[in-house]
């Protein structure tokens, strides 16, 4: 008998140190960054998917030599690999319990570019939008554009082989790539293209490719009967693309979804961009005509024919981002549309195609069913109605969603119709429905039933879904993967679909590449069960809960879990461009900052996948602290994820743990205390003229000495004496000016000249005051800047109870400071009862949104002399982009004659309230401000206007550019008469 070992470490020590050592050994080999923290590796869990699978760290290459490194180390410490792009897959590719490189944060350059050539070569983690905009400078795009062009990277377009709308005119990813660099499973590099073997490739890659077209051609004719005759069909791996007499080599690459090798480079064909594109919306009565129609759309020849369903009109006309543009291209209630393009160099034929659309459509039954959209802003608009199809249905607040699994099959035009019914009966089989949209032109339409993955039950009828549509498909020749690939959700249906013969042939090419099957394993081949839920986000305990009872009402969304559950992992927030959000992601390019991430952070942390008291922990304070509350979410997320309230919820419990710091404080109480503080401002506002003071400042308090603080003033106050309910006419006149505690005690001026504008307009205003209290009406927006609901519960409760008698009586209540006025709209609902507040709904505007709502009534007298020759660059406050107030804005500045009128395409401003005064903040919030807004600026002519609404955007300008901006109120002021 052997002694036991008492020196034996335990599995689980053993463990942690095996994950030491490979984590040691990255860091110390990798220039990138590496990061195996929880909280990170949660981050990098899920996809678009319902899978979730915690990896064992993440990595962020800069050069091919750190790839090779990582696949080194990684092999050595038997790591698998699974390269990532932007994190957008709908099938659970870009995730394992292995090692993730993130692709996109460094490498993602430009390598040649020859736009003579129509020729570019670029590293995978370039964005696609990215890359095409450099390229739209010289005529030329990438025509491969998916839904998620704006964050998909081309390393992950061509793992999953993209195609996009306009695939029946430009193909797939793979008809448009022409070579690729990669590294094999340890890390040896090569090249693949259209060239022989023979002429550049090393023996081993001779010996590995050479092998594979003798392994296609063995199975020619098993390929030619059971591929499916589709262009939409990227299921398996591509050894079709292997049988030509001279084949481009690359293409067996594209669709491997990483579990081959590991991109780093990939040169791509361009194509030049139409000079003109019109659109034609054809309006359907029901779903199957529109199926049926389809065929004959297609003959006319057009770029793209996308479905846009029943379900994304009823729900769109809920969104603020979509309402405007669905109202424009549709008359009538029809059941669905199809969006019909037509591209060209010559706009009076493309006008003539629109022509015979219309003609198309009435042949079958359809007369004056077609809205030309000709504009080319207007089909802007139409696109991104189109292509936020998916979110907008995964907006539903409920327990159950459209689920992704059969996503996009693909079947032939003439059996489209009979398709879509088949699969209809299967989800009432089922006692579900589903949601539909995208690519009518090529047969493959995206169609998610609505389940509760939270339930066996809902698993269980996933799997029988996707057994009897896998029949269907099958039936009509169809492919079972027309675009997103197989990643776990359809690996398992290769087999029934393409035969084992054909599957052994896949699992032979697998074993080529990577015998040891180290890169991203368990898709495509051996794959993992789809129906597995331990792989799944909802995993069978899974539950979420609060530390204590929420600060805010989330009955809407079916309490704070379901509010964090709205974020499905599309990624709309990784865009880096347009729009506002999210700002700290487009300056930080880090997922933890991102609207995507802190959500998964969030939900991972109430659900106790990161640990005890995750929710307030110092690392859930960190995921969010460069969330500036933009509230770019609530509009620019077509699911309305709304980041900027859930940071309330979690800092409210955070600070109940761990106490408010004295900045927090000093910023929270200012409304209380600032009418003291303006009386010593001669004192106060030594801080910015004595450089010691500022540094004290800095070191005590946190404020950055390198910002200037608001100067107090003297604060405004009305004339005459309190009115009373009584006082009022209510004939629309009357107004309760709301002096925010910014304007009021630091720059008065804008009050005044809101004072006077509105004067001139004929409106009357109302002094109204606090009874019983000298302190004027607050919003508590400082308070919920740092979650202190209680206390701005407080004050709102106070406010209305002053206002309601006026509001009541007639009036209306005008703000000039977008983030005070809109938490009457927002927080404001969240934190009091409907009983409370009901009275004071679409009572309250902006400045400008009152003279808007009035033009006809009153705004239009307003006398304005010319302003010819002026020029005025207008900045918008986020929270007036998040509430669609910017074109209220920018009608009311047309108004002024002569006046030119610039809007500056900006995000956040990168102050964002008491934000950027942080002197941790400084970089990153002028990083944000540097983004956009600061080069236009600086760009204004000398004698131009800056225009901006927003407190702290009016500091950031001045801060960043020396110039000084106004609020709109000064701007009309100016040029009364």
């Amino acid at each position: 008998m052997n002694a036991p070992n008492l020196n034996r470490t335990p599995p689980a020590a053993q463990a942690v140190n095996r994950a030491q050592a490979f984590e040691a050994a990255l860091t110390k080999s990798l220039e990138g960054e590496v990061d195996f923290g929880l909280f990170t590796r949660g981050r990098y869990a899920t996809d678009a998917s319902i899978y979730q699978i915690i990896p064992r760290g993440v990595a962020f290459p800069k050069t091919v030599a750190d790839i090779e490194a990582a696949l080194t180390i990684a092999a050595d410490h038997d790591v698998p690999v699974i390269a990532r792009g932007g994190g957008t897959s709908q099938n659970g590719q870009p995730i394992g319990h292995g090692l993730i490189l993130d692709m996109s944060r460094h490498f993602n350059a430009v390598q040649d570019y020859d736009p003579e050539a129509r020729r570019i070569t670029v590293r995978p983690g370039m964005v696609l939008n990215t890359m095409n905009d450099r390229l739209r400078q010289d005529g030329l795009f990438f025509p491969v554009e998916p839904s998620t062009a704006s964050r998909c990277t081309i390393g992950g377009m061509c793992g999953n082989n993209s195609s996009g709308a306009r695939s029946l005119r430009f193909g797939k990813t793979a008809d448009n790539v022409l070579a690729m660099e990669g590294l094999l499973h340890d890390g040896e590099g090569f090249r693949l293209d259209a060239a022989p073997l023979a002429d550049h490739a090393s023996p081993r890659m001779r010996e590995i490719m050479g092998g594979l077209i003798e392994l296609a051609d063995s199975h020619r004719d098993l390929i030619e009967a059971n591929f499916p005759k589709l262009q939409r069909r990227v299921g398996g791996y591509n050894l079709d693309e292997l049988l030509p007499a001279a084949p481009n080599l690359s293409h067996l690459l594209v669709g491997s979804e990483g579990t081959l090798a590991i991109s780093t480079s990939v040169s791509l064909q361009l194509s030049p961009l139409p000079a003109h594109r019109v659109m034609g919306v054809c309006h359907f009565p029901d779903f199957r005509s529109a199926m049926a129609t389809t065929q004959h759309l297609v003959a006319l020849n057009p770029v793209a024919v996308e479905l846009v369903d029943n379900n994304v009109l009823v729900m769109g006309a809920d969104i603020p981002a979509f309402v405007r543009t669905i109202d424009d291209i549709t008359k009538g209630t029809p059941n669905c549309l199809l969006l019909c393009e037509f591209a060209g160099d010559d706009l009076d034929s493309l006008k003539t195609d629109l022509k015979r659309l219309d003609q198309c459509m009435a042949d079958h039954g359809f007369p004056d069913a077609v809205v030309e959209v000709i504009e080319p802003h207007r089909q802007k608009a139409v696109w991104s109605v189109r292509e936020a199809c998916l979110n907008i249905m995964m907006s539903m607040k409920s327990e159950g969603k459209p689920v992704s699994f059969i996503e996009d099959c693909a079947v032939p035009l003439e059996h489209l119709a009979d398709y879509t019914d088949g699969v209809t009966e299967i989800f009432s089989r089922h006692n579900t429905r589903g949601t539909w949209y995208a690519h009518a032109s090529v047969g493959c339409l995206h169609v998610r039933p609505i389940l509760n993955m939270k339930t066996e039950e809902g698993v269980r009828v996933m799997r029988s879904i996707a057994d009897e549509t896998a029949d269907l498909v099958k039936r009509y020749q169809g492919s079972f993967s027309g675009e997103h690939g197989d990643g776990i959700s359809r690996s398992e249906y290769i087999e029934p679909l393409f035969g084992s013969e054909l599957t052994r042939a896949f699992e032979a090419v697998k074993d080529r590449f990577d015998p040891d099957n180290r890169l991203n394993p368990g898709k495509i081949v051996r794959p993992l069960r789809m129906d597995d839920r331990a792989l799944m986000r909802f995993k069978p305990d899974y539950k979420t809960a609060l530390p204590a009872e929420p600060a805010l009402d989330w009955s809407d969304w079916g309490g704070f879990g379901g509010a964090v559950e709205m974020c499905n992992n599309n990624g709309t927030c990784r865009k880096l461009s347009g729009g506002t959000m999210c700002p700290s992601y487009r300056a930080t390019r880090d997922e933890q900052h991102l609207t995507r991430g802190r959500a998964n952070t969030l939900r991972l942390a109430i659900s106790g996948q990161l640990g005890p008291d995750a929710i307030t922990s110092k690392e859930m304070k960190e995921t969010l602290d460069l969330c500036v509350s933009c509230k770019g979410c609530k509009r620019d997320c077509p699911t309305g994820v709304d980041m900027a309230r859930m940071k309330i919820e979690v800092l409210h419990h955070y600070h109940k743990r761990h106490g408010l710091p004295m900045r927090d404080r000093l910023i929270a109480h200012m409304p209380r205390y600032a009418a003291v503080a303006s009386k010593l401002s001669p004192l106060l506002n030594l801080r910015d003229k004595i450089a010691p003071l500022a540094k004290l400042s800095e070191r005590l308090l946190g404020f950055s000495a390198k910002r200037t603080l608001p100067q107090w003033r003297r604060p405004w106050s009305q004339p005459g004496t309190p009115a009373t309910p009584s006082d009022l006419r209510n004939d629309g006149r009357d107004l309760v000016l709301f002096g925010d505690t910014f304007n009021r005690y630091f720059e008065r001026e804008n009050l005044e000249a809101a004072e006077r504008v509105l004067t001139a307009a004929g409106y009357r205003l109302h002094r109204v005051e606090v009874s019983g209290s000298r302190r004027p009406m607050c919003c508590g927006r400082t308070y919920l800047a740092s979650g202190q609901t209680d206390a701005a519960r407080a004050e709102l409760t106070r406010t209305l109870t002053t206002l309601r008698p006026f509001i009541e009586a007639g009036a209306r209540v005008v703000g000039l400071e977008p983030s005070c006025l809109f938490t009457f709209r927002d927080e404001m609902t969240a934190l009091l009862p409907a009983s409370q507040t009901e009275f004071i709904k679409d009572k309250t505007l902006l400045f400008e949104e009152l003279l808007a709502q009035d033009m006809d009534r009153f705004a239009r007298t307003l006398p304005l002399r010319d302003a010819a020759g002026t020029v005025a660059h207008v900045h918008g406050h986020c929270h007036q982009k998040a509430f669609g107030a910017m074109g209220a804005v920018e009608t009311i500045l047309r108004q002024v004659p002569g006046l030119e009128v610039r809007m500056i395409e900006s995000s956040c401003c990168g102050m964002s309230g008491a934000f950027g005064y942080a002197a941790e903040n400084y970089d990153i919030s002028m990083k944000m401000a540097e983004a956009a807004l600061l080069p236009a600026v600086r760009d204004a002519g000398p004698d131009a206007l800056i225009v901006a609404d927003g407190t702290s955007c009016r500091h950031q300008i001045h801060d960043g550019s020396g110039r000084e901006a106004i609020h709109v109120a000064r701007l009309l002021e100016a040029f009364l008469t």
